[in-house]
């Protein structure tokens, strides 16, 4: 894939597989916007098209700016990763279930191993749908994390001994920005992060800074696109607002050692440091970096984080060691959440010229050891969480021998 006309033929393709409203898919190259193409509305009713300009939610993409701005602070010596969390933290504090547990760490935070849970109270099932952490209609008043709270967030899991996703955990690092430097969180990533790096229609909260541009999200069913909107308690890990013309900025940063033609938020060697694997649960994963997936595409490096906030969804991968990035927002995508990323990372693919994805034939198998690997697999999320709603209770491993199922 090497121009415009390729991209458009990739999101026609896209659309024509998964239903949505609206799609946008950027591919960033040489410190610019290379190829952009955009299908479908940002807004129903006023068919207003997108455009490099529109401005989207892009959900928990947030976590990756929070990740930045803790790493700034560490730059300053204001913050060691591998201090307690509660040293920082001012407003409320990380209490453990278990006095045996270990300290959670500012690393644990930003790799998801702090042992904090998603789905806080059980009221969050009846909430807005497919928001991971926990959503308000618009319109009312915010609380604070620390009346949200209650003074305390419950550390469930001994930090450090698994990896579950949670928002409270980049929510909480965003109140750690807050605590160390007495700036509100929003104010922080404007001076220090957006404004830097020329993101001019980029912002934390809906402020006439992106709401000229807003696009209108949606959901689909049986009634059609409806307009749905909600406001985030955990803003810090995915409250940000911002448009494609914006985040082709960003993610010149992310590829040019934290800078743009625009300014620095980041030196390089503490840039690529987020980029290496900080938790990896088997050496042969990719593992996880500080606020960054990693990912590897045919032998590609890469790094990558999805969004969801009802209404929207978002990803953002990068190739690092090609100089290549991609940004892909959809408002009104149906199951967006699941789609989404594979679509995205086919699009990479055919940048970098590698073959799509496929089960390998060559691997060898092993049937002296699949009687080891059977059994039942529980995740180590609460039973109300999202992971757990979505993939069940856990997994059940059998092997077929003479044609039939057998666990054993």
């Amino acid at each position: 894939m090497g121009n415009a006309t390729d991209l458009a033929t990739a999101v026609t393709e896209i659309r024509n597989r998964w239903p949505t409203v609206g799609l946008a898919v950027g591919i960033v190259r040489g410190g610019r916007l290379e190829a952009f193409h955009a299908q479908g509305l940002a807004d129903i009713a006023s068919a207003r098209p997108i455009t490099e300009d529109t401005v989207f939610r892009i959900g928990s993409i947030t976590k990756t700016f929070t990740g930045i701005a803790v790493m700034q602070l560490w730059e300053r010596g204001s913050i060691d990763l591998d201090r307690p969390a509660n040293g920082y933290l001012k407003a409320y504090q990380l209490v453990p279930r278990k006095a045996s547990f270990r300290p959670a760490t500012v690393r644990h935070l930003l790799t998801h191993t702090a042992g904090i849970r998603e789905m806080l109270h059980l009221r969050g099932l009846l909430q807005v749908r497919r928001v991971l952490g926990e959503a308000i209609p618009s319109g009312r008043r915010v609380p604070s994390l620390a009346e949200y709270y209650r003074g305390g967030l419950r550390i469930d899991l001994d930090p450090g001994t698994g990896w579950m996703y949670t928002n409270h955990g980049f929510a909480t690092l965003g109140q750690i920005v807050e605590d160390v430097t007495g700036e509100p969180l929003d104010r922080y990533l404007r001076e220090r992060i957006f404004e830097p790096l020329g993101m001019e229609a980029t912002d934390l909260v809906r402020s006439e800074r992106v709401r000229a541009g807003l696009a209108t999200g949606y959901e689909l069913g049986s009634r059609g696109a409806q307009p749905v909107d909600c406001e985030l308690i955990t803003a810090g890990a995915g409250g940000i607002y911002s448009s494609p013309r914006d985040m082709a900025r960003y993610l010149t940063a992310l590829l040019g050692g934290g800078a743009n033609q625009h300014g620095s938020v980041l030196r390089p060697e503490t840039l690529a440091a987020m980029y290496e694997a900080h938790h990896r649960p088997d050496p042969r994963l990719p593992g996880m970096g500080l606020a960054f997936w990693r990912a590897d595409l045919a032998g590609h490096r890469a790094v990558e984080h999805s969004g969801i906030v009802p209404g929207f969804d978002s990803q953002i991968q990068l190739a690092p060691d090609d100089g290549v990035g991609l940004m892909a927002f959809a408002n009104g995508a149906r199951q967006g959440m699941f789609w989404l990323v594979p679509e995205a990372a086919r699009v990479l693919r055919r940048v970098l010229g590698v073959p799509e994805a496929t089960v390998r034939g060559d691997v060898p198998h092993h049937p002296e050891i699949w009687g080891e690997l059977c059994g039942t697999y529980r995740l180590l999320a609460a039973r109300t969480d999202v992971a757990t709603l979505g993939l069940g209770l856990g997994a059940q491993v059998f092997y077929a021998g003479d044609g039939s199922p057998s666990a054993c």
